[in-house]
């Protein structure tokens, strides 16, 4: 009994030796994933340069269309928009990180303790969760980020309080759903022998969550977060190009797109402007959503299994088709077993 309550069940060895290998499958999922690397990998590499260039003002050069010395052309100020654009990837995907990961962790910690405690005090916390579901999460946002951004100000500056408080904002209206597939998740496990074998063995309910719970929850905790990354990073866009999120002269994708709709007219039309931020945008977000579903295929054991649609879907089916076979061997050797007639001619019970 003492064994069986330490091993965290359901945690399939064979199955987590096939997640890269179905990731890998995912052609869409490794595209992103590399599209993902490059674009981080050029916003922290160039933010040596990015940082001071982002402010060098050319009024004469200003609107400048795309040229050799200037590949992704000026804006209105003359200020070099590639520079713009990678420091403003940092700061947009900063946010989304820091964001999805205060989500994740509120989400965690409160879909798994109203899960675990069940009853009076799971209702109670879930229907706080339904009535923060009915407000709109822009008043939400407009709200703390007015009640603690003067406060912050005086500790961290006017530029860097922006940031701080713009990611504390969207993670904290950004960790509903996260509780409720989190206590879903809960709920469902606690259901399973090992959990109750665990708590006869005596293991208390915090060593019941860290050994046996939450190493079953790792997937649908990092699929969501993956998905989790480019909300956060939506929402902080949408609210930059309202102009209550980054302000000016830092830059975000989500300004930059807001700066280039203004350069759009009928009489001189700066199209760099507007295509060059949404286009980066666009894609990260894309990415981030084909790296979440090949995340979830991997984690998802249901996902993982022999599908059709894959590329080696006939290997998949042929093995399929042995296993079944040998299951119909075991049941037919197991039925002439329990009936084979015995010396006395009657029937092995």
């Amino acid at each position: 009994m003492t064994r069986t309550a330490t091993t965290p069940a359901l945690y399939d060895v064979a199955h987590e030796a096939r997640r890269w290998p179905a990731f890998r499958r995912n052609s869409l999922a490794v595209a992103s994933l590399v599209f993902l690397a490059a674009i981080v990998a050029a916003c922290v590499l160039a933010a040596a340069w990015s940082i001071p260039a982002s402010n060098d003002q050319h009024l004469d050069d200003a609107r400048t269309p795309p040229t050799w010395l200037q590949p992704l052309g000026t804006d209105k100020l003359g200020r070099p928009l590639w520079a713009r654009c990678l420091l403003g990837g940092l700061i947009s995907l900063g946010v989304g990180l820091a964001a999805a990961t205060i989500s994740v962790i509120i989400g965690t910690g409160w879909g798994a303790l109203a899960g675990l405690a069940g009853g009076r005090v799971d209702a109670i916390m879930m229907r706080l969760v339904d009535i923060l579901y009915g407000l709109p999460y822009i008043l939400l946002v407009i709200l703390i980020k007015f009640a603690f951004e003067r406060r912050l100000e005086g500790v961290f500056g006017a530029a860097a309080a922006n940031v701080i408080i713009l990611f504390l904002a969207i993670g904290a209206v950004s960790w509903l759903t996260m509780a409720r597939v989190v206590r879903g998740q809960v709920l469902s496990l606690k259901a399973q022998p090992f959990v109750e074998a665990a708590r006869a063995a005596g293991v208390s309910g915090a060593g019941i969550f860290w050994r046996h719970l939450l190493p079953n929850l790792i997937g649908p905790i990092l699929v969501y977060a993956t998905l989790t990354v480019p909300q956060a990073m939506l929402q902080e866009s949408f609210l930059s190009f309202l102009g209550i999120g980054i302000h000016p002269p830092l830059p975000s994708w989500g300004n930059l797109a807001a700066d280039g709709l203004e350069a759009i007219n009928n009489v001189q039309s700066a199209w760099w402007l507007i295509v060059f931020p949404c286009t980066l945008l666009s894609a990260t977000l894309l990415s981030l959503n084909f790296i979440g579903d090949g995340l979830r295929d991997a984690f998802d054991p249901s996902q993982s299994g022999y599908s059709d649609t894959r590329p080696d879907g006939r290997r998949n089916r042929l093995r399929a088709c042995r296993l079944r076979a040998r299951r119909a061997k075991v049941i037919r050797e197991c039925y002439r077993y329990h009936h084979r007639p015995d010396s006395l001619g009657i029937g092995c019970a």
